[in-house]
């Protein structure tokens, strides 16, 4: 007699975002009061998706949460992105100078 044989392993799964890979909160406006508050919330245990209107300021923001530690910071360089990488609820933080900058970022 034959041994029983282990059923086939199942066929790969595509990749999705699962809810580990989301992030706890997002920070858009990357002045220096942003970067170092997300920076904080990162260094605090949370995983903060940055986001700014000039890529620069996201690219700069990820490196110095690299160098201070490998935080667990993500760069978004657009609205949709930016979003698609919060766990729901989502919680943003928008630090933009008052006035039309506000209007223009939550247009």
């Amino acid at each position: 007699q034959r041994a029983p044989q282990p059923p086939p392993p199942p066929p790969p799964r595509k990749k999705t975002i699962m809810s580990d890979d989301l992030c706890d909160v997002g920070l858009y406006g990357l002045a220096v009061m942003g970067q170092n508050f997300a920076l904080n919330m990162a260094d605090h245990g949370f995983k903060v998706c940055v986001g700014n209107r000039s890529p620069a300021k996201v690219d700069l923001t990820v490196k110095r949460a690299k160098a201070e530690g490998d935080l667990p910071l993500i760069g978004s360089y657009d609205p949709a992105e930016f979003v698609s990488k919060l766990s729901k609820p989502r919680k943003v933080i928008i630090l933009v100078q008052a006035g039309k900058p506000v209007d223009e970022t939550i247009a």
